[in-house]
């Protein structure tokens, strides 16, 4: 099967032209104009629109067992969300229970995700320790193309890794040519103040942003920053809400450190004056960790994006119903963490980025794929425009309006964190693996049609840390035995 993709500005994330696109067999073949196509190829007009690679999430959780229910959205409808809105491709988590074998869990998910219409891959969650955590790790990155391990610094009791858990398993993804991951929270200072909050008598979703205010993220940031740069690993922090996350990440890229910044579209968009709307229902559906931030902690993140000391734009995206909220009616400390938004994050970004002067197309598409491509190794098969890459395209019609709704939106969840926006910019048409799976309001997703995607380790970045470790170690001092005057 062959597309051609006609008429249309080429956008990716160095490079704005106008060009055709032919894509066959899932991948695309030949860029230029006038190019010579078989005669069933199937022509897809990109006249006045832009042409650019399809959004990857780099941080989702489908189908997700969490605090004593399971997440509503599956891989086959969140991926086909996604196409909806322009997304090809998710990195989604795997998450072990304690002293749950890291790779059995990693089956499981594999499992879950067969039904995807669209390519995934996954991040391995370390959520324990012992030798066979050590020897899973490496079953993962040599034979299943893993290589990410996340890290909760927050849910203590559960999932929480303690230092000493970090200390070890970023040890462990150092020599295995992975990067590490972490959610930057104190999982001890927040178990603290949900305590002290509750006990205070706020018991309402407002004790959500109390018990988790900006200090609290920024420690854990700083912290895992500085282990990393002692055991040399690259890390990637998910969902930067803060300031002070902001500023540990630039301190460390100016001392030459490799840490990458995410963020997500609702921390970018809505504030922390939905915590105390006073219909719980709707204070509720806005609870997720870290929580939505005020306008000073939105105006930095703006920056951070502006300035590169944030990466990738994501959505964490981890729906939960009304009904499942409500099992923190009495209590905001069981209200399942999490919120939706896979569907939207192009749209909104480019309408709130690219539209007022805050990002150019080419950034656009810099952090809403060719950015996590980089960072976790599968560019330019992902994330780029260009000979040889997979068929990953979106064309854009910058002038499209829509109005963002739980009532039209394809997400398997009965509320919109940006319910009512409307937004200027959206695709067309959504291409995957060289197929149309969205075309003007229409969806073509095939369950089970998504690919897993392997992400090699970067075994050529750890051999130049291992040599120049050779090159500064340091000598022993030679001692004598007699003593000083």
């Amino acid at each position: 099967m062959s597309i051609l993709i006609k008429g249309g500005t080429i956008v990716t994330a160095d490079q704005t032209f106008r060009g055709d696109v032919y894509c066959q067999d899932g991948v695309i073949k030949a860029i230029g104009v006038n190019l010579e196509t078989p005669a069933k190829t199937e022509v897809i007009d990109a006249g006045g629109q832009y042409v650019m690679p399809g959004g990857i999430d780099p941080h989702t959780h489908m189908e997700l067992p969490f605090m004593g229910t399971v997440a509503s959205e599956d891989f086959f409808s969140g991926t086909t969300a996604g196409a909806a809105g322009g997304t090809t491709m998710i990195i989604d988590f795997v998450i072990p229970s304690p002293k749950e074998s890291i790779l059995d869990a990693y089956q499981k998910w594999r499992g879950w995700a067969e039904k995807a219409a669209t390519d995934y891959s996954f991040h391995v969650a370390v959520t324990w320790w012992d030798d066979s955590v050590h020897k899973d790790m490496g079953t993962l990155v040599k034979e299943y193309g893993v290589n990410s391990f996340k890290h909760f610094m927050a849910y203590k009791g559960a999932i929480m890794c303690d230092d000493e858990v970090l200390v070890k398993s970023f040890t462990r993804a150092r020599e295995l040519g992975a990067i590490a991951t972490v959610h930057a929270e104190n999982g001890e200072l927040v178990a603290h103040l949900q305590k002290q909050i509750f006990e205070q008598g706020i018991t309402g979703p407002e004790g959500h942003p109390l018990s988790r205010p900006p200090s609290v993220e920024g420690e854990a940031a700083e912290r895992a920053i500085r282990i990393a740069q002692v055991l040399d690993v690259p890390l990637y922090i998910v969902h930067n809400s803060v300031k002070e996350s902001l500023n540990a990440i630039g301190r460390a890229r100016a001392e030459g450190q490799r840490v990458f910044g995410e963020v997500l579209a609702g921390h970018l968009l809505v504030n922390d004056s939905v915590y105390r709307h006073p219909d719980f229902e709707y204070a509720a559906a806005h609870v997720m960790s870290p929580p939505f931030r005020d306008a000073e902690n939105q105006k930095a993140l703006w920056k951070g994006l502006q300035c590169g000391t944030l990466h990738t734009t994501a959505t964490d995206h981890c729906c939960f119903c009304a009904p499942q909220k409500a099992a923190g009616k009495d209590d905001f400390r069981k209200i399942p963490n999490g919120t939706g938004g896979i569907e939207d994050r192009m749209g909104v970004l480019w309408h709130h980025g690219v539209n007022p002067g805050k990002l150019t197309m080419n950034e656009f598409v810099a952090v809403t794929s060719a950015n996590a491509a980089k960072i976790f190794n599968i560019y330019p098969k992902k994330g780029s425009i260009s000979v040889g890459a997979d068929a990953d395209i979106v064309v854009w019609d910058a002038q499209k309006t829509r109005t963002i709704s739980a009532k039209t939106h394809h997400q398997k969840v009965d509320f919109n964190i940006f319910e009512g926006m409307e937004v200027k910019g959206a695709n067309t048409v959504t291409i995957s693996q060289g197929k149309v799976v969205y075309k003007n309001g229409e969806l073509r997703t095939i369950k089970g049609a998504g690919r897993y995607i392997n992400r090699p380790p970067f075994a050529s970045y750890y051999d130049a840390l291992k040599l120049k470790r050779e090159v500064e170690k340091p000598t022993a001092v030679k001692r004598t035995g007699k003593k000083a005057a």
